[in-house]
Formats: structure tokens, sequence, C-alpha cells
């Protein structure tokens, strides 16, 4: 076998794991692609780091919410490809939190700690010396485990705070929205760069609630998926995609929202999947 034969082996072996990896680095599955199909071969130097300052520098987005591209599904089946992409719990809510991250953090902390790469292979890909490496990584763990709780696991107690929050934006039931909300509820929504108000984030039960009842006369639209795996809706009004929503529950209540409506992006999505 010589040496192209090779690495096109090796690429194959490793393609389902670069992609998770990249997923994780950029939170775009376009993007995630782009990087594994053009430099994967170059994953041990710097340029993982590098793709993620130029992937910031070059969008043109508005100030406010921007959410990861979601992987969407049905409620009973997340087929191979998509398992692997989400695996260690890779939700919406967790990839918007690593999107704070400096580049040299995000990627001492995804490789050590979702794919337990050692600091001695990560230092060289982040310019740094395994010790600082392991400070990236440390500094990173502190924000993620600051900025979100813990959500809930079981899937059926997902699902059943997800069927009452479309439940009662259906019948404009306002207490019992209030009711599902935590008091610190926040909700992200990002509309897009074209919309006259791209991004909104509002917080507090009241407000959330207040903006799922606007959201009532789509509501009827609604139905259920996985979204990053967990319980989600998504709202496609005569089959065409409009929203995908994101629930991140924490003892039976509703702690995040997230709500992806951007019509560019969303037409990339694959709603057959869900």
């Amino acid at each position: 076998m010589d040496e192209h034969d090779w690495l096109a082996e090796r690429f194959e072996a490793d393609r389902t794991r670069l992609r998770a990896v990249a997923y994780r680095m950029l939170g775009s599955l376009s993007e995630a692609d782009d990087a594994v199909q053009e430099t994967w071969l170059r994953l041990s130097r710097a340029d993982t780091s590098d793709m993620l300052r130029a992937r910031t520098s070059r969008r043109e987005e508005p100030v406010g919410a921007h959410l990861p591209d979601p992987i969407i599904s049905r409620q009973d089946r997340v087929d191979p490809e998509q398992q692997a992409l989400l695996a260690e719990g890779i939700g919406l809510a967790l990839l918007v939190v690593l999107d704070t991250l400096t580049p040299a953090e995000r990627v001492a902390f995804v490789l050590h700690d979702m794919f337990a790469v050692p600091f001695d292979q990560i230092a060289p890909i982040v310019g740094r010396s395994p010790a600082a490496a392991r400070q990236l990584a440390s500094r990173a763990r502190r924000r993620v485990q600051a900025a979100g709780t813990v959500p809930e696991a079981d899937h059926g107690r997902q699902r059943a705070v997800v069927d009452g929050f479309l439940a009662a934006a259906r019948g404009g039931d306002l207490q019992a929205l209030v009711a599902l909300l935590d008091p610190d509820v926040v909700l992200r929504a990002d509309l897009g760069a074209m919309a006259a108000d791209a991004s909104r984030e509002f917080r507090g039960a009241p407000a959330v609630a207040e903006q799922a009842l606007a959201f009532s006369g789509r509501a009827r639209f609604a139905r259920p998926a996985l979204v990053n795996g967990a319980a989600g809706l998504v709202v496609a009004p005569h089959g065409r995609l409009f929203a995908v929503l994101a629930f991140t529950i924490t003892r039976g209540r509703i702690v995040e929202l997230d709500i992806l409506a951007d019509p560019e992006r969303l037409r990339h999505l694959d709603l057959a999947q869900a």
C-alpha cells in the first residue's frame, strides 16, 4: 500500500470521529464537514485554532444570540452518524457556552475533556506547553461548569415538560407556561442576519412566557423531535421548516430555550430526519 492509499484509508477510518471533533469546535455542521475534508491532515498543528479565528472574523452576524447548528432527528431514533456527533451529551446549550471560549480554550477543552487527548498532544495544536494547555482546559472547564446547570437525563421527563409547554402555548395559558419555566430561565432566539431584530435574548419566567404566548399562532404547526439528542420541537407549516426549539430542562423546569429561526440556515437542515 503506497502513502496515498494509506492516508486515504486512515481518513475514512477516522472521518466520523474527526467530524464529531470539528462539530464541537465550530458549532456548524457545514463548517465541520469543510474542516474534515480540508484540514484533517493538519490536526496535529495549530490549524484548528486558525480555523476558529477565521470563522469568527468572516462571520457577518448581529450582536446578540447566535446559535450553533442543531442536529434534529425523530424522537424515536437517532441514526449512527448523528449518535457519533452527539456523544458526550453535546446539547445545543453546551455548544452555546463553548462558543464563548477563546479558540485555544475550546481546542484544549474539547480535545481533552470530550476526546481524552493527552495534553502533550494538545500542546503543539494550541502552540503552548503541556502545562499551559492543561491550564487552558481547566479555565474552559470552570466557565462551562459556571455557565450551565446539569440537564435532565430522563428523556421521558424531558418530553413531558416539552409537551406541557406546547399545550400551554397552543392554549394561551400564561400560568401554565410560567409553572413550567425556571424563575431565571433564558430564551435565546436567532432569527438570522436579514431580520430587523435579528437576535433576541429574554430572561425570567414572565418575559419568556410572554414570548411563548406570541408563538401560539405557530404552535399548531409544531411537532416533537429530538434536538441534539434532547426533547425539542420543530415548527414546519406546510412542511417548510420555520423554527427549531431546543430545551434545557432541570428538575422538571425549563432553564434554557434556544430557538433557531434563521431562514438561510434552516434551509440546510434535513427535516426528513425528524
